[in-house]
């Protein structure tokens, strides 16, 4: 199992996740080519070495037709320069600068040259950080503009993320308690704490720190790429370390401004944990209960399965059995009361052993077949996907 642990014990801007994760592939100038290939409009990356407290990392700067935001901005003063690109402006306070509402946004992140699932990746985190403005200003989240001069880098910073994301494909991704700074930051509506709202909205749900560094060290972008990405928040987990990236900020403080991710697998023969919820029902269809399980699974459950049983009164019944990610369990248990007619559910975490899995594509006189790789134990496995399979069946 791929794992990746993000540390954000100086808070996490779009640029600073970039940088570190581009540090992570082992081969950061590949990382700007292709991000370069993206076909952002105006957009150019850079990424160049960078020492915070004698630490050498990757520093990442957008450059939109030229010019970095910070350039273009200089009003603004905040501890990372891409902070509040989503900052929300009025028209008529701003009137000299264009406006784009969220759909303006998805439109250029669909034009993209992108698979689909980085443009849902990056559509999902601009919601988020259009969600938390939409509540910060008390305006609809079609009445939310985000500021012409941010608008692109941060679509940089956001899809760049996005597409490094799915080039490593982490199983399961940490993150540290987020250090989001203390005091004041100065913003186009005036003087707000910190975190600022937006931020702070986002962060909800999620565990964070202050300190003694003063300023904005988590922004509303390093907020939602995080919120989005993690599978689950805490301290490092056991993990076999292989590539270590920084990614650093562009202010200096006493201590290292930086993110730093690691990427490895984890432990050999690992015990993991699982949710097991379980409900008896006696009261509901073959045709509702395999929409529930199917919905179930569509919802990313690990497994779902029923069992036959017989309930009081001599009833046949069935028990739906859910096993899902120990901080999912809510989640799941919401699903099954909707779906099912069932009152009451069990639940219980178990540990269970499992091999480590990894997926390989094999080229065959019929065609690529996917094949499936699982090992530990002393054991490997090897079986072609279904899929794929059923799919040649019948060709000479």
């Amino acid at each position: 199992m791929k794992i990746m642990y993000i540390e954000c014990n100086m808070g996490a801007a779009g640029d600073m996740l970039t940088a570190a994760l581009a540090e992570t592939t082992g081969d950061v100038k590949a990382c700007e080519a292709s991000l370069n290939a993206l076909g952002i409009p105006g957009v150019k990356y850079s990424l160049s070495p960078s020492v915070k407290c004698g630490i050498t990392g990757t520093h990442a700067d957008v450059f939109v037709n030229g010019e970095t935001e910070d350039e273009h901005m200089h009003e603004h003063e905040h501890e990372h320069h891409h902070d509040h690109h989503e900052e929300h402006h009025h028209e008529h306070e701003h009137g000299h600068h264009h406006h784009s509402s969220l759909h303006d946004i998805e439109h250029i992140i669909n034009s993209l040259n992108v698979s689909d699932k980085v443009k849902a990746d990056s559509i999902a985190v601009y919601k988020l950080i259009a969600e938390a403005e939409s509540k910060a200003h008390g305006r609809d989240i079609t009445e939310i503009h985000f500021h012409e001069v941010g608008t692109m880098d941060a679509v940089a910073d956001v899809v760049g993320f996005c597409t490094l994301m799915e080039k490593i494909a982490p199983d399961k991704v940490i993150v540290s308690p987020i250090h989001v700074g203390c005091g004041e930051v100065k913003c186009a509506h005036g003087i707000l704490p910190v975190p600022a709202p937006a931020t702070a909205h986002i962060l909800e749900g999620i565990p964070v720190y202050g300190g003694e560094v003063r300023g904005e060290l988590c922004t509303p972008t390093g907020a939602a790429l995080l919120k989005h990405f993690a599978t689950g928040f805490g301290s490092m987990p056991v993990m076999r370390v292989e590539k270590t990236g920084y990614g650093m900020g562009k202010k200096d403080f006493e201590r290292a401004n930086c993110v730093r991710i690691m990427t490895g697998k984890s432990a050999a023969n690992e015990v993991d944990k699982v949710c097991e919820l379980c409900c008896n029902v006696d009261d509901m269809t073959g045709e509702e209960t395999g929409y529930a399980t199917e919905l179930l699974m569509k919802e990313g459950a690990l497994d779902v399965f029923t069992t036959p049983v017989g309930m009081k009164k001599n009833r046949p019944g069935i028990l739906i059995t859910c096993l899902c990610r120990p901080e999912d369990k809510e989640k799941f248990a919401k699903l099954i009361f909707e779906n099912t007619t069932t009152i009451g559910i069990r639940y219980c975490l178990k540990d269970r052993f499992v091999l480590e899995r990894r997926e390989e594509k094999v080229t065959t006189k019929y065609g690529d077949v996917k094949v499936k790789i699982s090992e530990g134990f002393g054991v490997k496995k090897v079986k072609p996907g279904y899929d794929d399979i059923s799919g040649l069946i019948g060709r000479d």
